[in-house]
């Protein structure tokens, strides 16, 4: 049987005068891959929808739809807003139902 250093606990940690001692790296602000600072304040980080349009990846019908959506969020304070309040939104952007519908991808129509 060996005798554990002072402070051993057994379970595989480190005494306490043998851990690291200096500031934390994940509390740092400045990404160390980068170099940037990772806290930018409010107002300065672009949300995900402006990024993505910006960046091509959706049409400017797509983002506009997105945009109503964040503003009908923000205003009336609902973080997840129901069906029938997004084709609320989706009828204030203009749409209206002006023919059948069309063949779906995963439900071809019946012959």
């Amino acid at each position: 049987m060996t005798d554990a250093p002072t402070g051993d606990s057994g379970d595989g940690t480190p005494p306490a005068e043998e851990r690291r001692v200096g500031t934390d790296r994940r509390m740092s602000v400045v990404d160390r891959r980068s170099g940037l600072e990772r806290r930018r304040g409010p107002g300065r980080r672009r949300s995900d929808s402006r990024r993505s349009a910006e960046e091509g990846e959706l049409t400017d019908e797509q983002f506009e739809f997105v945009l109503a959506i964040d503003e009908y969020k923000r205003v009336n304070r609902r973080p997840f807003p129901t069906w029938t309040e997004v084709l609320e939104v989706i009828k204030y952007l203009g749409y209206r139902k002006v023919a059948p519908p069309g063949e779906h991808v995963d439900r071809p129509s019946s012959p």
